[in-house]
Order: C-alpha cells, then structure tokens, then sequence
C-alpha cells in the first residue's frame, strides 16, 4: 500500500517543509510516501473555484485509490483511532490511501462524494501548510503505533 498526500495550496515555507520532510522519510520506513501540491484556482466565484479544483483532484485520483478528505465537519479521531482506519485500509487491500486537503474554500460535492472517509484534524482551523505538517507527523504517529513502537505514549 502506498500514502499520498495531496493539498491543494502554495509551497510551504522553508520552517514548515524542515519538518514535513523528516516525518516524509520516517514514514517512508513503512510505507512509500508522496507528496502532491495542487495548484489553488484563481477564479473570483466560490463554486467556479471549487469546480476548477475539483477537475485537478479528479484527473489525478485512480479508480482503486481510498480518499481521505481532510475537512473542519469531518469526524475527529485520535492517533489510534487513525491508526486503525489506516490498518483497514492496508487489510482491504487498499493500493493507495490519498489524504487530501481541499482549497481555502473547501472542497466540490463531487471530491465529498468520493472521499470513504472524512476526517477532521481538530475543532481548530489551521493554515494548509500547517495542516501539512499536522498530517505529516499524525500519519507517522500511525505508523508506529502499528509497529508497536515507542513514539506514541498512551
């Protein structure tokens, strides 16, 4: 199985992707890993935006990939209960799990329709490069959680 994390934004700053790339290459240890920035629409009206996003995410996502969206409504979990989603996904014989954070505006009905899952980070909104390095570590918390390592103290 593979993880992929799509957001759809700007690069991130040089102090936010010092840390995405050390949880990358720890996560890497259990599961190839990619990294996808999706260019934000430039249209003035909110449905166009979403729509124009919308048509990027659906060229790039495959047929067998399980969607994750990452969205405020979404239901919360914690390390574990992350963890375990994770863990199904790996035992469905999922080929590839892409978590996704949608534009500044959210995300098209269609990309919601898609998603097997909607998950909320936090009640919190965080900026989409923070947000990046949140999933980043989270995913690798996951990971060794699975491995039964010592990272993540219960």
């Amino acid at each position: 199985m593979k993880i992929a994390i799509w957001s759809v934004g700007k690069a991130d700053e040089s102090y936010i992707k010092e840390g995405i790339t050390n949880f990358t290459k720890r996560i890497g240890h259990y599961y190839p890993i990619e990294w996808q920035l999706i260019t934000p629409s430039k249209a003035s009206e909110l449905n166009q935006i979403k729509k124009e996003e919308a048509i990027s995410i659906l060229k790039t996502i495959a047929q067998n990939d399980v969607l994750i969206l990452l969205d405020e409504k979404g239901k919360m979990l914690s390390s574990p209960g992350l963890a375990k989603l994770i863990q199904q996904k790996a035992n469905q014989s999922a080929h590839r799990i892409v978590f996704l954070i949608g534009g500044a505006y959210g995300v098209a009905e269609e990309i919601k329709a898609k998603a097997k899952f909607t998950w909320s980070l936090s009640e919190l909104v965080f900026p989409h490069m923070l947000a990046r390095l949140i999933l980043a570590e989270q995913i690798y918390r996951a990971c060794s959680i699975l491995a039964n390592e010592k990272y993540h103290h219960e």
